[in-house]
Parts: C-alpha cells; sequence; structure tokens
C-alpha cells in the first residue's frame, strides 16, 4: 500500500481553511421520525444523502455513527459505504465513530474494514477503544500510519459511566484517561504540523486542567449542542490545547434538517461561533 500525506497534515489543513467543525451524521430513529422519514433503509439514505448535501462542502470534517446504520444489516452498511465515499468525494474528512476495539488479528481486521485504501468503508480516521489494553491497538496504529489515516482513541469520554475506567488510578499514580493521552502523545512526537493519533475527549466533563492535552494530535470534543456545551466553553475546558480540538456538532445541526438551507444555515452558526471562540482562546 502506498502512504498518503499522513492524516495529521490534511486534518491541520481543513481545520485551518473551513474552521475546525465536525458534523455528525446520526440517523437515531427519532431523527427519521423528525424529519418525516420511514424508520427504514429509504429513510436512512434520504437521511445521509441530505446530511452530505448540504454539509460536505463546508466543514473540515463530518462523523457518521456506524451503529445507526449497522442497525439495518447489509442493506444499512451499503448505505454507510456510500455516505463515506460522497462525504468523501465533496472534500471533507471522514471519521468513522465505530468505537472498535480488540487484540490481535480480529483488531487488525477492524482496522483493514476501515483504514485500508481498498475498503468499501475506507475513512480518514477511525475512533478506536483501548480498554483491552493501548498495546492492542497496535494493528489499527500500524495500519494508520502505513495508509497515511487517523485514529481517535477514546479518553476522557464525557458518558456518566466514563469515569469508571478513565478515572482509575494506576500503580504509578497516573489515571487511565492520563495514560491513554501519553500513550498518543509519544506516537505524535516529532510529527509536523500535527500527529494523526487524536483523543476523544468530552466538551462537557468539566475541569481538565490536571491533564496534560499538549498530544501534538487533534482532540475530537463531542458534547457541543444539544449535549449542554458551547462554543464559548471551548477555551476554557481546553486551555492552550484548544486549537487542535475538533468539536462535533451532530443533533445541534440535524434537528435542523429536513431542508438543506436550514442544515446550512445551523452548520454556518456553528462553525462561525467555534471559530470567533478557538480564535479569542
Amino acid at each position: 500500500m502506498t502512504a498518503c500525506e499522513p492524516f495529521g497534515a490534511r486534518l491541520r489543513r481543513a481545520m485551518d481553511e473551513r474552521g475546525p467543525l465536525c458534523v455528525g451524521i446520526d440517523p437515531h430513529a427519532s431523527l427519521l421520525a423528525e424529519w418525516g422519514l420511514a424508520d427504514d433503509v429509504a429513510g436512512l439514505e434520504r437521511f445521509s444523502r441530505t446530511v452530505v448535501e448540504a454539509v460536505a462542502d463546508r466543514v473540515a470534517v463530518m462523523k457518521p455513527q456506524s451503529a445507526f446504520f449497522e442497525r439495518f444489516g447489509s442493506r444499512g452498511v451499503a448505505v454507510l459505504e456510500r455516505t463515506v465515499q460522497e462525504a468523501r468525494a465533496a472534500g471533507t474528512l471522514v471519521v468513522m465513530d465505530a468505537k472498535r476495539g480488540d487484540i490481535g488479528s480480529t483488531m487488525a481486521g477492524y482496522a483493514e474494514a476501515y483504514l485500508h485504501k481498498d475498503s468499501p468503508l475506507f475513512s480518514d480516521a477511525l475512533t478506536v477503544s483501548p480498554y483491552l489494553g493501548y498495546g492492542s491497538l497496535g494493528p489499527a496504529v500500524a495500519l494508520a500510519r502505513e495508509s497515511g489515516t487517523g485514529l481517535f482513541v477514546l479518553a476522557l469520554t464525557s458518558n456518566p459511566e466514563g469515569p469508571e475506567v478513565q478515572h482509575a488510578v494506576r500503580a504509578d499514580g497516573r489515571d487511565v484517561g492520563a495514560t491513554m493521552l501519553a500513550h498518543l502523545a509519544a506516537e505524535n512526537a516529532g510529527e509536523q504540523p500535527l500527529g494523526s493519533f487524536g483523543a476523544v475527549v468530552g466538551a462537557t466533563v468539566g475541569d481538565l486542567s490536571s491533564y496534560d492535552l499538549g498530544i501534538n494530535g487533534p482532540l475530537l470534543a463531542p458534547g457541543v449542542g444539544a449535549q449542554g456545551a458551547t462554543a464559548a466553553d471551548l477555551p476554557r475546558v481546553f486551555g492552550p490545547a484548544v486549537r487542535n480540538v475538533v468539536p462535533n456538532v451532530s443533533r445541534g445541526v440535524l434537528r435542523r434538517g429536513p431542508g438543506v438551507a436550514a442544515l446550512r444555515s445551523a452548520t454556518e452558526r456553528f462553525a462561525e461561533e467555534i471559530r470567533t471562540a478557538v480564535a479569542g482562546g
């Protein structure tokens, strides 16, 4: 496989040109209903294609949530394949939100499904879970380096159950979330202008001042919009690392559908608020 330009470099350029906003593609059954669509494959495809049409040419990143496609079986996965391909063709980077995690050849299989250039689901980056041990991600790290793609590793998530694992303190006195950040900093050491191995850090998790977020990689930050965080919160939460934050907005944009113009208007509003907040931070 011939490596392309690393994901981190492509992401830095996209963020500088379009702003850092990431829009999720989350076809919840409730959102399909709000749009007046049936909860079936036809509704799924109409929803996804509309979001891509409205948004893909004006944001740095789009993030489809694989689960909402997988629930329709092979026909839903086929829609996901087309969604990824159409979004990338329109010029946005695609982060596949699948949160895969396993060991050995199984982890390698997951990586090949999303990060191999010949896969129908080939994406620019993949979310992964390190909670079988960070080293279990080795096959995905290796393939990402080879293919010029990236990973976003769950580190400090915003769900209330997360601290049970992520705040657990290791024998060395460092908690698990901080340990994941340290692993990522090592992966990204020396990379310019930005490393390709990022962390998922919720915008709603509260005070992060005790964590070293300077991993020289991107920080995917869910929670802006419907989950309660605002653009103005980002400098306070992320501090000096705010320039590398990729804030994700899903329902805050998607609930404005099904009209393309309304989706674009909501996207542009969030993008401007985030751009202003980051510049001020």
